[in-house]
């Protein structure tokens, strides 16, 4: 973890961003965060879409980690699905296979894994699924919220990475409300970088999401802000 989130006085923080989707101008948002969440084909992203941000986050010096999800494309990746283990756990290291050589072919290595949409927040309790994601993708680092996934990293030795979110809205729980719920995106570009400064503190990585609407206008306001507070940003 970096010093954000363990106490020390380094003041290194990530600031990352879903690329590759299709839904964003991922060129723009290269060009303010420090990793990038890349689709891996399951939810979203193609071949070329995957090149083309490995190449743009070589030439920039952007981290880039595999973005993987349940196979759904219609519903990007955010239907909760009953995946069997051994099937997701292929699912995932094609995934991550996928980016690695396209990342490879730029010059880049896999720094690592984030589920996305509903396989991020099934794995924060299940711990069938997140065994899966976990043997699927190797000794990466993961990307995530408190809970199963993150606690079973840490327990098998490998580095764990704490997000937050200042784009979108927090239940009683500690967890995200459901995007249907009232107050589930944050509105407004300052309160989006406000809330940015308030979860440095307490996150290694602080991410913007790619196809809310807004989403480069968020990601410079929360790099501003954040350097503005002091942050260092540096990629995962």
């Amino acid at each position: 973890m970096s010093g954000a989130a363990s106490g020390g006085s380094s003041r290194f923080l990530d600031l990352n961003a879903d690329l590759g989707e299709e839904v964003t101008d991922d060129a723009a948002l290269l060009r303010v965060v420090s990793s990038a969440n890349v689709a891996c084909g399951y939810h979203a992203g193609t071949p070329a879409t995957m090149r083309a941000v490995c190449e743009q986050a070589a030439e920039r010096g952007v981290s880039v980690g595999a973005q993987v999800s349940y196979d759904d494309r219609p519903g990007f990746g955010r239907v909760p699905r009953d995946v069997a283990h051994d099937v997701l756990r292929e699912q995932v290291a094609d995934q991550v296979g996928v980016l690695a050589e396209h990342a490879a072919a730029a010059g880049l290595a896999v720094r690592y894994v984030k589920p996305h949409g509903a396989l991020y927040h099934r794995v924060l309790d299940d711990e069938e699924q997140a065994d899966a994601v976990l043997a699927g993708s190797g000794d990466l680092p993961v990307l995530g919220m408190p809970g199963v996934v993150l606690d079973a990293a840490r327990a098998a030795g490998r580095v764990v990475h704490l997000e937050g979110f200042p784009d979108r809205g927090y239940g009683p729980d500690g967890r995200l409300l459901p995007r249907d719920a009232p107050g589930a995106l944050v509105e407004g570009t300052d309160a989006v970088a406000a809330a940015a400064v308030r979860l440095a503190h307490t996150v290694d990585s602080v991410c913007v999401h790619g196809d809310s609407p807004g989403a480069v206008e968020h990601a410079v306001a929360v790099r501003r802000a954040l350097l503005d507070a002091g942050w260092v940003l540096r990629g995962l």
